[in-house]
């Protein structure tokens, strides 16, 4: 095994200038950051980690501030050749002593991770459904409700910031400036009276389409959106479904998307998700919570 002198290691704070670094660590253990999703997570909140004696970035973590008592961590990543070193738990303790102490911190948490959180005191409170899919499929079986589709403009931002709150458990109008500015699409719906009921975006990766944050008032109106959201992308397309939405989670698979994964949603000063109002159909990625 090879062995690091402590003074050899640098835990530090990233900036935009560490943005090649820190892909080139996501690449190294099969992760698909680019540099406008990290891009994302540096607006939106901090990101720590080591550097070594070279300046080459060998851990991350990050945390996300939301506006008011809710905080999410991810983007959790060790060099295959510095694992042991406790570096992990090093840039993840450094991610939650930036915020409050009685802030609620989530994050969804991989196999391996587990139990280094479970260590720092995370405790598991639900779970999240990764969805894969290689090929979408219009699918004609959706009650079509009286709303109307159309793309987002800056008048609608407060709308989306009001329905974010009630569907997420926290208000979050800095990420979702930053998420809007990197999608491919953001798409709003309108009742009869143009009152924002719901809203999605996409966001082009290096590997997959990601679908979300999705909010709609029923079923019926999340799958619209993601049809018109996925129906004209030719490629691979990701999907990170709450609980609780078993309806939406069928429609998934009879449109050609397939579960991988059903990872656990782990939190730190609270035992439960935030009070929600069951209109979250898919998160925005694993790193935002």
């Amino acid at each position: 095994m090879i062995t690091y002198k402590k003074t050899e290691l640098e835990l530090v704070r990233f900036d935009e200038t560490d943005v090649v670094g820190l892909i080139d660590l996501s690449t190294s253990v099969g992760w698909d950051y680019d540099e406008h999703e990290i891009g994302t997570v540096l607006s939106s909140g901090k990101i720590f980690g080591h550097k070594n004696a070279q300046g080459k970035i060998v851990s991350c973590a990050a945390i996300i501030p939301y506006d008011n008592s809710i905080a999410s961590v991810g983007m959790v990543i060790v060099n295959k050749a510095y694992r042991g070193l406790g570096l992990g738990k090093k840039a993840t303790q450094k991610c939650l002593d930036s915020v409050s102490a009685d802030i609620k911190v989530m994050l969804i948490a991989t196999e391996e991770g587990k139990l280094l959180y479970q260590n720092m005191g995370f405790t598991t409170v639900n779970y999240v459904h990764k969805y894969l899919c290689n090929s979408y499929k219009i699918t004609d079986d959706k009650n079509k409700p009286n709303t109307t589709i159309e793309k987002y403009s800056e008048k609608d931002f407060a709308g989306i910031v009001d329905l974010d709150e009630a569907a997420f458990g926290d208000s979050r109008r800095c990420f979702l400036t930053n998420r809007i500015k990197q999608s491919r699409e953001c798409l709003v719906v309108k009742d009869r009276k143009a009152n924002i009921t719901g809203y999605g975006i996409s966001i082009l990766g290096p590997v997959n389409l990601i679908i979300g944050p999705i909010v709609a008032p029923n079923d019926q109106t999340a799958a619209l959106i993601l049809d018109r959201l996925a129906s004209d992308y030719q490629g691979k397309l990701r999907i990170d479904v709450p609980p609780n939405q078993d309806k939406f989670m069928y429609f998934l698979e009879q449109s050609g998307f397939v579960k991988v994964n059903q990872p656990p949603i782990m939190a730190i000063n609270t035992d439960s998700l935030p009070p929600r109002d069951d209109n979250l159909y898919a998160i925005a990625a694993q790193v935002f919570g």
